[in-house]
């Protein structure tokens, strides 16, 4: 009996050693990965492609589809996705049956560089793909516990009736050299169950009452256009006195969806079944700098910015530019402005709880449209390619370049971020 207490005693108190020694070992002093997290107007492109291939809309319950991604832009979504969610860096390699995926993650301690390097092989398989290897710095974690650890991750994430829906109907999941390819079944509640592990139940409500607000501001407006402005002040109004005991960013976040969602005319129960119940908004023409394309570049990069990051928020405005050439209006440098005015916004708005709380205080205080986007009147705008090509050169060229700093130079002197 003596023996086995002493082994209790002595097994206490090596818990904290034994932990401080694995932390010790999982820790490095470089990171395997550092790379930039560079996104494309062509990587848009073909992001673009593969969703409108599987846009829920047009596929029947029961149907089988198989969306293939190459390595090259399978790399590049995860190392976005480490830089935006875990300030790190991703490398994905491919090989035949399985998916070899580096990450390092730097440890937020000010002055200090120390990185937690992650180093996971993932093989084909249906369902959640299991892990062949899995190591953490120096610790070599085995296969079955690596399973259950990510199970009970996703599952403390998303919830475990979510994660079952998922996993049900991925029907395999294949690496190859060079690409990936996913086999799903189409589900009526895989739908639903994505848009819950997006927009969980919480942050449903949230948008509720923006978006509540927002309606009501649509019945007291006595005409059948209004500014950006005129929705923006008393929004940020509202997540200013919400966020004296809430999340600052989250109430931002909620605040430009509600006015994303409703400045390009999209009913918030076309996303979520439970918004069909509330008020509907009277629709009216939502003018910036008297153009109503304006109010719809500054919004979505301010809600690309603040959902998705910065670096994507710029590809997508830039590719809608691209796209406006080959028979759209034209690729316009004052659209691009309008773009950075909203990307540079939605970065103020939710980058940490400091810039959102000094940003909610100086929109609730009232400002006018020069505050929040630059005089753009005298930018180029309405090119043809060939037009474009034949002044510019193209993007990236010297020329181009020139305009951009330009834009960049307008946008940081606003008033708003000074």
């Amino acid at each position: 009996m003596r023996f086995l207490l002493r082994l209790i005693v002595l097994g206490l108190f090596a818990i904290p050693f034994l932990v401080v020694g694995a932390v010790f070992l999982a820790i490095d002093s470089t990171p395997l990965v550092d790379r930039e997290a560079d996104v494309t107007p062509a990587n848009i492109e073909r992001a673009k492609r593969i969703l409108e291939a599987n846009n829920p809309r047009h596929i029947k319950a029961g149907t089988i589809k198989t969306v293939t991604v190459s390595q090259a832009d399978f790399d590049l979504a995860a190392n976005y996705l480490a830089h935006r969610f875990a300030g790190g860096s991703a490398r994905v390699a491919l090989r035949e049956g399985a998916a070899e995926l580096t990450v390092s993650l730097r440890l937020p301690i000010a002055r200090v560089r120390r990185f937690i390097n992650v180093e996971a092989t993932l093989r084909d398989g249906a369902g959640l793909p299991p892990f062949e290897s899995l190591k953490f710095g120096a610790i070599t974690v085995p296969g079955g516990l690596a399973d259950w650890l990510l199970r009970k991750a996703l599952i403390q994430t998303f919830g475990a009736e979510e994660l079952e829906i998922v996993a049900a109907s991925v029907k395999n999941l294949r690496a190859g050299s060079g690409r990936v390819s996913l086999t799903y079944e189409w589900r009526k509640d895989l739908l639903d169950t994505v848009r819950n592990t997006l927009m969980p139940t919480e942050e449903q409500e949230r948008l509720r009452i923006y978006h509540e607000r927002l309606a009501a501001l649509t019945h007291e407006i006595n005409s059948h256009s209004a500014s950006l402005i005129e929705f923006l002040v008393p929004l940020f109004k509202l997540a200013e006195q919400r966020s004296i005991d809430g999340d600052a960013v989250a109430e931002n976040r909620a605040a430009v969806l509600a006015l994303t969602l409703y400045t390009y005319g999209r009913p918030a129960g076309s996303f979520f079944p439970s918004a069909k119940s509330w008020r509907a908004p009277r629709r009216l023409a939502v003018t910036l700098s008297k153009r109503e394309d304006f109010p719809k570049h500054f919004i979505v990069s301010a809600a690309l910015a603040a959902f998705a990051g910065t670096p994507l928020a710029d590809a997508v405005g830039l590719y809608k530019e691209i796209a406006d050439t080959r028979g759209g209006s034209g690729f316009s440098f004052n659209d691009i402005a309008a773009d950075r005015a909203g990307t540079v916004f939605g970065e103020h708005a939710t980058k940490n709880v400091t810039s959102a709380t000094k940003l909610q205080r100086r929109v609730a205080a009232g400002l006018s449209e020069l505050y929040i986007i630059p005089v753009t009147e005298d930018l180029p705008e309405y090119m043809s390619a060939v037009q474009f090509k034949h002044t510019y050169g193209g993007v990236g060229s010297p020329a181009y370049n020139e305009v951009m700093a330009d834009i960049e130079r307008r946008v940081a002197k606003l008033t708003l971020y000074r």
